[in-house]
């Protein structure tokens, strides 16, 4: 039952309480108690328990504290003699093997957790005891810390780093080709800011930079003096959208503080900077706000070409996210943010093909055309389904059933009768009634690869979290934690098998792969049911 906390798990035997110090999420260990190591190895529970802690102790217990603790468990071991000194340090080991295993990459994004890892790392390969009962495990540790990028803040940063190009806010039809690999906070990309008169500087800055190094950056691009904090003419950095209305705009002030900006603009959002008496007078890019309907790609290519590739690429997207990042993404005011760029920009993109389904049909200005339209999105959802790419299903699906466009009476009326079945039961199953009873039974059938409506994962994380507490009198509720950790094993699950779509290669094949990594669509609500209007006057 939630809310209950499993006082005598295997992990805790021998150890007293964890008790909250201060705050929610800052907890210690009582003096003189073992910390989570106290395990029997090889054993499936015990197993369960490791990925469950390692997946959520950041939740109560903050990445570096978590292997100070280890650290000092592991020297605490070395004083004692006989068999329980020696478990006790295989406990150590196999934590740390699977923290190291589950977390990769992540590590370097962790300022005081490379050091404690190779100290760690150093007092597990001098011991002999340890080495001559675990041979294997110690040696798989060697091969995870040379292979694992651990940040040490000593250490200055490798020169020439590659620069990533965000898909989006920096485009370039060579980067949008390539197989997409996973952002980390400290990768550098190139973006442009925007000036009050469209003007640009392109500037390098790392993903997860502040509002105040963005500003630092453009600042020195346009050899602008130093000004005080505060000043009239210092600058400032805006988010600018298209309203829907001519020459309006939808602006948010960003604060110094802010970081990884970059990653939680909207899709037709741009940066601005611009003194504070300029702020008033900022306008949209004139794409944003400039409409030009007629007949475009999605009219020339066939619905599995399109399918295939939103699936394809959508795979690479969800491949990159890693499974932290769910748990950072709905629990990050507990402990503060970690960057979760690979997730919010998967986010992004669902949103992003939503609106292109309505951008494509309300630019449609036959009714004709436009009826062969939701044929083709209709036929596209269904090829997504059977590719179990259910992502792409759902956006699709949502596109279609956008207010601006459901609408459209008079076409929907010369939508064919199989076609309107199909959707009827395209849109049953994406009905979130009951918890969402039809998707989760349509999923729970199907087999890896599987490419899952991601949204409805972070909402059920975010029912654990809001439904029960993380600490109850003091104790760890570790059932939460297990729900919380095993909500996350089935994103793990949905990618234990590679993806293998059977893709012709088609003269038009990279023509159909850019146009659907880069679509051009509205996001403005208003704006596209001005367009609907226009089709449609006096639908109901």
């Amino acid at each position: 039952m939630m809310g209950q906390v499993a006082r005598s798990p295997v992990w805790l035997r021998r150890t007293r309480p964890w008790r909250q110090e201060s705050g929610v999420g800052s907890v210690r260990l009582d003096p003189g108690s073992a910390p989570l190591t106290s395990v029997v190895p090889n054993d499936l529970y015990t197993d369960i328990l490791l990925d469950d802690i390692v997946l959520t102790h950041s939740l109560f217990l903050p990445t570096e504290k978590f292997l100070q603790e280890l650290h000092q468990y592991f020297v605490l071991a070395g004083g004692r003699e006989g068999p329980e000194g020696l478990g006790q340090k295989q406990a150590c080991l196999a934590m740390l093997l699977h923290f190291l295993d589950t977390y990769q990459g992540l590590l370097q994004e962790e300022e005081g957790a490379g050091r404690i890892i190779k100290d760690l790392y150093l007092l597990i390969m001098k011991d002999e005891s340890l080495y001559q009962d675990l041979r294997e495990d110690t040696l798989r540790l060697h091969q995870l810390v040379e292979t694992v990028e651990l940040k040490i803040p000593e250490e200055s940063q490798p020169p020439n780093k590659q620069v990533k190009p965000l898909f989006r806010h920096f485009r370039r039809i060579d980067s949008c080709l390539q197989t997409r690999v996973a952002f980390r906070g400290s990768d550098e990309i190139f973006c442009r800011v925007y000036m009050p008169d469209h003007s640009y500087v392109t500037i390098r800055s790392r993903l997860s930079a502040s509002v105040q190094d963005i500003l630092g950056s453009v600042t020195e691009k346009l050899q602008y003096s130093e000004e005080p904090a505060g000043r009239e003419d210092s600058l400032i950095l805006v988010a600018v959208a298209s309203s829907g209305a001519r020459f309006s705009a939808e602006k948010v002030l960003l604060q110094p503080t802010e970081d990884c900006v970059f990653t939680t603009l909207g899709i037709n959002s741009h940066l601005f900077a611009c003194t504070r008496d300029s702020y008033e007078a900022l306008v949209p890019l004139p794409e944003e706000i400039q409409v030009s309907p007629g007949d475009t790609e999605i009219h020339r290519v066939e619905p599995e070409d399109v399918a295939n590739h939103l699936t394809a690429f959508h795979w690479e997207l969800f491949r990159c996210v890693h499974e932290l990042e769910f748990v950072d993404y709905v629990f990050h005011g507990e402990r503060g943010r970690r960057e979760t760029a690979n997730l919010e920009l998967l986010l992004q993109r669902c949103s992003e093909v939503t609106h292109w389904v309505a951008t494509e049909v309300l630019l449609c200005e036959a009714q004709g055309k436009r009826v062969q339209l939701l044929k083709k999105f209709i036929k596209i959802a269904a090829i997504c389904k059977q590719n179990q790419d259910l992502l792409s299903f759902y956006a699709v699906v949502m596109g279609l059933d956008n207010a601006a466009v459901s609408r459209l009476r008079l076409t929907w009326e010369k939508l064919p009768g199989k076609f309107k079945n199909l959707f009827r039961k395209f849109e049953n199953l994406t009905d979130p009634c009951r918890n969402h009873k039809s998707y989760r039974e349509v999923i729970s059938k199907m087999k890896p690869p599987v490419i899952p409506f991601v949204p409805l994962i972070l909402k059920d994380l975010t029912f654990l979290h809001e439904g029960s507490k993380t600490l109850v009198d003091g104790l760890v509720n570790i059932e939460k934690l297990h729900s919380v950790a095993e909500k996350v094993r089935t994103v793990r699950k949905y990618r234990s098998r590679p993806l293998c779509l059977d893709m012709e290669a088609s003269p038009h094949h990279l023509q159909t792969k850019a146009y659907v990594r880069q679509f051009q669509v509205i996001d403005n609500q208003n704006l596209l049911f001005e367009l609907s209007y226009k089709l449609e006057a006096n639908s109901q």
